[in-house]
C-alpha cells in the first residue's frame, strides 16, 4: 500500500477521533443540562469511541511499519487488535446504556428537551457522513481498523436515530399528556444498546477469526488455486492455505512439479506462481511456495 493511502487512512481515523471528542463533550454537557438519559448514554458511548478511535489510530500507524527481524510477516495484525479493542469498548458501552435505560423506568420521566433533539439530529447527520467516508476508504484500502471505526460510526448512527425518535416521542408525550411516550428517551436507549451490541459481536468475531489465523473464504481460495494450476510446470496442488494478516493476505502453497527440473528451474516456477497470484490480487502480500517432485508415472498409476 502506498504512502498516500497510508496517510489518507490515518487522516480519516484522526478526523473520527476529533469528531468523537467534540460530540462526547456536547452530548454529556447537554445531557446533564436537560437530564436526557439517552443523550447521556450516547455521550458515554462517544467517550468510549474516543478511546476506540485512539486505539484504531495507533494500530493503523503500527500496522504500516515495515517488517523487521522480530516481525518477519509484518505488523498487519495490529489493525485487527485495534478492531478487537473497538468491539470490546462497544460491548461495554451497550451494557452501560441498557442498564441506565432500564433504571430510568423506576424514576419519574424527565421532561424532554428540544435542545436534546437538536443535538441528536446533529450527531445523526455528522455520524452518517463519517460512516460513509470511513467505510469507503476502509474497504478501498482493506484497513481493518478503519472499517471497525466505520462500523462504530454506524452504531452511533443507530444510536442517534433512536435518540431522535425517543426524544421526539417524549416531546409529543409531554405536549399531549401521553404517559408512556414520556418514557421514549429510555426506550430509545435500550434500542441503541441492542444495535451497538449486534455490531460489536460481528466485529469482534471477525477480529478473533483473523487473530486465530482462520482460513480465508473458500471462494478466494478457489481463485488462488486456479491461478496456481494455470502455471504450466505445476502438475498438482498438494496443499494450499491462506490467511488474513490485517490489511493483507499470506498464502502458503505446496505443489508438485516435474522431478527432472533443476534448482534454477524450480526457483523460476516458485517465482512464477508468486507473481501470477500477486499480479491478480493486490491484497496478497506474501506467497510461500514449497516444491515437491512429480513423476510422470504417477498419472499412469492413478489411471490404472
Amino acid at each position: 500500500m502506498n504512502q498516500k493511502s497510508n496517510s489518507t487512512g490515518t487522516f480519516a481515523i484522526a478526523i473520527s477521533l476529533i469528531s468523537n471528542l467534540l460530540l462526547t463533550i456536547l452530548k454529556l454537557a447537554i445531557g446533564l443540562m436537560v437530564g436526557s438519559q439517552v443523550l447521556l448514554a450516547d455521550g458515554i458511548h462517544n467517550a468510549g469511541d474516543v478511546v476506540a478511535a485512539a486505539a484504531a489510530l495507533s494500530a493503523t500507524i503500527i500496522a504500516r511499519k515495515p517488517r523487521d527481524n522480530d516481525h518477519p510477516y509484518g505488523h498487519g495484525k495490529a489493525e485487527v487488535i485495534g478492531s478487537a479493542i473497538v468491539a470490546v469498548i462497544m460491548i461495554i458501552a451497550a451494557f452501560y446504556i441498557a442498564y441506565h435505560s432500564v433504571e430510568s423506568f423506576f424514576h419519574p420521566a424527565v421532561q424532554a428537551s428540544y435542545l436534546a433533539l437538536a443535538v441528536a439530529a446533529v450527531s445523526l447527520i455528522w455520524k452518517q457522513w463519517l460512516y460513509l467516508y470511513c467505510i469507503r476508504l476502509g474497504k478501498q484500502m482493506n484497513n481493518k481498523s478503519l472499517i471497525a471505526t466505520a462500523y462504530d460510526h454506524l452504531a452511533d448512527v443507530y444510536a442517534s436515530i433512536a435518540a431522535v425518535v425517543g426524544v421526539g416521542a417524549a416531546l409529543i408525550g409531554d405536549h399531549f399528556g401521553i404517559a408512556f411516550l414520556s418514557y421514549g428517551d429510555p426506550i430509545a436507549g435500550i434500542i441503541v444498546a441492542y444495535f451497538i451490541l449486534k455490531l460489536a459481536y460481528h466485529m469482534g468475531k471477525e477480529a478473533i477469526d483473523i487473530l486465530m489465523d482462520k482460513m480465508v473464504e473458500q471462494e478466494k481460495l478457489d481463485l488462488y488455486e486456479h491461478l496456481v494450476i494455470s502455471v504450466p510446470e505445476v502438475k498438482r496442488i498438494d496443499r494450499i492455505r491462506a490467511r488474513e494478516h490485517g490489511h493483507y493476505i499470506i498464502i502458503d502453497v505446496r505443489v508438485g512439479i516435474p522431478a527432472d527440473l533443476n534448482i534454477q528451474e524450480g526457483h523460476d516456477v516458485s517465482k512464477k506462481i508468486k507473481t501470477t497470484i500477486m499480479e491478480q490480487h493486490d491484497d496478497v502480500e506474501e506467497v510461500l511456495v514449497h516444491l515437491n517432485p512429480w513423476y510422470e508415472d504417477e498419472e499412469d498409476q492413478l489411471l490404472k
